[in-house]
């Protein structure tokens, strides 16, 4: 079963700034060209995670390859820095869309578009635009050259909750095709929430807060027409109207106890144990949330739903904060390999299963069928899933800070105004200020 903390993007996530049937396999290019091994097989080194890439697909891909071997190493952002620092890199690295730019940004990531034009296998126009993520033309993300592709993703501002709990509380359920707004959705929550001696027994709502507030608070900010970056994406600025409106609804969801939070953390980090207990009505997760269902008691699986992602504003915005994928080096020896290796695990077997199983999208349009639709539960997120295509829209990303950063920081100064040490206002002005400091060091670093 796949690691839930997966989809979200953490502190281990990027790297420092500065520091139908299977679908056949075809070689972009020949890899005789790559530097082999003795009798002229090529060592692929691999650096992922083995629950992703398992012993099965690597014996599978390597039946189907004779002349390539893999060396698996499991995935280290810690050791990939190492890698990639002394010259010598893996030749396919796992990584996240959202995030690349600042590997793109440094030139340690391959332009995939000449394997793209050749491929029979992976075709631009059957990505879907979640990839968009890993495009840089040198100023931007969502233009250019691609420099990794998406293995599977979800929409992550979407709310799954138990129907059951709001029968019991005598709430409305949300709709499954119509957004909440975040006001009502707090309000909704403070509803759901049950207290007993003091303490929140149920929780009306939980956003997934230990695994980083960045990506709801991006979405927010969105949501009503604002902007994280300026135009070269060398500066932020969160005392804006819209970013402090995001600000201060984090900060009131925090201190109504209606959620977890760093007030009230749940003592796993993660919101799947308190739903799936029936303690918790609604957890904002992505689509890859469903497969934790599927063997699920019949009481959970007949009211669990999947709703739109909220909007703050006007504007539907329906993120995937992450979008895990692979990428392979500049300085990989390997490339022609990888990039065989990038076939089979995004388009053959491996995306395959992905796409059956529920745990996430496919990034690919063709594969969008194969997404399960067996349990009623299934059917009814499929179909807000395929909805929420329309209002996918990339977070935004600069080069010159990490997710690292954007998490440590707004835990500290939204903490502290949750706690009531400091306003909003001044917790805005911390953070903008902390932020661009950051900002500053990883334009300088990197030019």
């Amino acid at each position: 079963m796949p690691d839930i903390s997966r989809r979200r993007f953490l502190a281990g996530s990027v790297l420092v700034a500065g520091g139908a049937a299977a679908a056949p396999l075809l070689a972009a290019c020949d890899a005789s060209s790559d530097g082999g091994g003795k009798g002229g097989q090529t060592t692929l080194t691999v650096m992922y995670a083995s629950n992703e890439l398992t012993k099965d697909h690597i014996a599978d891909f390597e039946s189907q390859n004779p002349g390539l071997k893999i060396q698996f190493i499991e995935h280290d952002e810690t050791r990939l820095n190492a890698m990639l620092s002394s010259g010598s890199p893996p030749d396919f690295a796992r990584g996240p869309a959202v995030g690349s730019a600042n590997n793109n940004a440094r030139g340690l990531a391959t332009p995939l578009d000449p394997y793209l034009e050749k491929s029979s296998v992976l075709k631009t126009a059957d990505l879907l635009p979640v990839n968009d993520s890993w495009r840089w033309d040198g100023h931007r993300i969502g233009a250019g050259p691609f420099y990794g592709i998406t293995k599977d993703w979800s929409q992550d501002a979407t709310l799954w909750f138990n129907g059951a709990l709001f029968q019991k509380a005598k709430v409305d359920p949300l709709s499954t095709t119509e957004p909440v707004t975040h006001d009502q959705l707090l309000e909704i929550g403070r509803k759901l929430a049950v207290r007993k001696d003091g303490k929140t027994t149920v929780y009306g709502l939980g956003i997934e807060w230990q695994w980083g507030l960045s990506g709801p608070l991006f979405q927010m900010v969105l949501s009503q027409g604002g902007s994280i970056y300026n135009a070269d994406l060398t500066q932020t600025d969160l005392t804006t109207p819209q970013a402090k409106r995001a600000l201060q609804w984090l900060v009131d969801l925090a201190q109504s106890g209606a959620a977890p939070s760093s007030l009230n953390p749940l003592p796993d980090a993660a919101d799947l144990s308190t739903f799936t207990a029936g303690r918790m009505a609604i957890s904002q997760d992505g689509y890859w949330y469903g497969g934790n269902f599927t063997k699920s008691p019949a009481d959970l699986q007949s009211g669990l739903r999947m709703a739109p992602a909220p909007r703050m504003g006007d504007k539907r915005v329906s993120p995937c904060y992450a979008g895990i994928g692979a990428w392979i080096p500049a300085k990989a020896k390997n490339k022609d390999a990888a990039w065989k290796l990038m076939e089979y695990f995004m388009a053959g077997k491996p995306a395959q299963e992905r796409a059956a199983s529920g745990w996430g999208m496919p990034a690919l349009k063709s594969l969008l069928p194969k997404m399960p639709q067996v349990l009623p539960y299934q059917k009814q997120a499929y179909a807000t899933a395929q909805a929420e295509l329309a209002f996918q829209a990339p977070l935004p990303d600069s080069p010159y800070v990490t997710a690292t950063n954007w998490v440590n920081t707004l835990n500290l100064y939204v903490d502290q105004a949750a706690r009531r040490k400091i306003t909003v206002d001044v917790a805005a002005q911390k953070i903008t200020d902390d932020l661009n400091k950051l900002l500053k060091q990883g334009k300088d670093r990197i030019g």
